[in-house]
């Protein structure tokens, strides 16, 4: 099971679009495959789908990570499909959503640190398991990052995001040190690049000058199909005009599946 954080230290980057971009790929691999709503904004958990209401959330398995409980907070994603064998292919979601702000504590416990961990370890028979952190670097997102084998930093070119993913970096850093010595960074995507702008152009190279490989290519180009498929609440990979995104997203999560994890 490879555990991937996909965090930004600046919001508005498309963090959530980048999480269901690539939920929307391994959804057409047929992986095996949970969504964490860590944001309490609970977006990504809008754009799966998701038709009912658990009555337990992710802010229920993270006070009392038993089995039992986290198991009754994951529910099925609107995207979920059965194989050519008849058997059902989950896309799951660990349903995230208001309450999970009051663990915002700036004086979380190493404890409450590793609490998902604790819950994702009860969490079995995935392969990939997808977080999507909030934009800031909170304790949830410190949760995110200490129950991850890798983290990837979403930025855009402009001089805010970039200086934000250098701190994601940091955090990533950070962590590895004190919580989560198994840490890696995936590295930094590109996101809403437009090619014409000299402005993206400059940023993107100094991204790359900044962290060599670890900016990923190909960066994500600005299309307005990636909203309308999120309108729709349709995979990337399935909605009219959204082939190159969806090859992009497949290139990204190539990469991650590569990298060595496991527990």
């Amino acid at each position: 099971m490879l555990v991937l954080a996909v965090c930004s230290l600046k919001g508005g980057v498309g963090k959530t679009s980048v999480t269901l971009g690539l939920a929307s790929g391994a959804h057409a691999r047929g992986l095996r495959t949970l969504v964490v709503d860590l944001d309490p904004q609970g977006d990504v958990t809008t754009g799966l789908a998701v038709a009912e209401e658990p009555s337990t959330t992710l802010a229920d398995a993270l006070e009392d990570p038993r089995a039992k409980v986290v198991r009754s907070a994951v529910v099925p994603s609107g995207w979920s499909w059965r194989g050519a064998d008849g058997a059902q292919v989950p896309l799951d979601v660990l349903t995230g959503g208001p309450a999970l702000a009051a663990r915002e504590r700036p004086d979380a416990s190493e404890k409450a640190l590793l609490a998902l961990s604790r819950a994702l370890a009860k969490a079995e028979g995935y392969e990939l398991v997808l977080l999507d952190c909030p934009p800031h670097l909170g304790a949830l997102t410190r949760s995110g990052l200490a129950a991850s084998d890798r983290a990837l930093i979403v930025a855009e070119p402009g001089l805010f995001a970039v200086n934000a993913a250098d701190r994601a970096l940091g955090a990533v850093h950070d962590v590895r040190g004190s919580l989560n010595p198994r840490l890696q960074p995936l590295g930094v995507v590109v996101n809403r690049f437009r090619s014409s702008l000299a402005e993206h152009r400059y940023r993107v190279e100094e991204l790359q000058s900044m962290f060599g490989p670890l900016v990923l290519s190909p960066v994500l180009p600005e299309r307005s199909v990636l909203q309308r498929a999120q309108g729709a609440t349709v995979p990337i990979h399935e909605y009219p005009g959204g082939r190159d995104l969806a090859r992009a997203f497949d290139a990204i999560l190539d990469r991650a599946l590569r990298a060595p994890h496991g527990r």
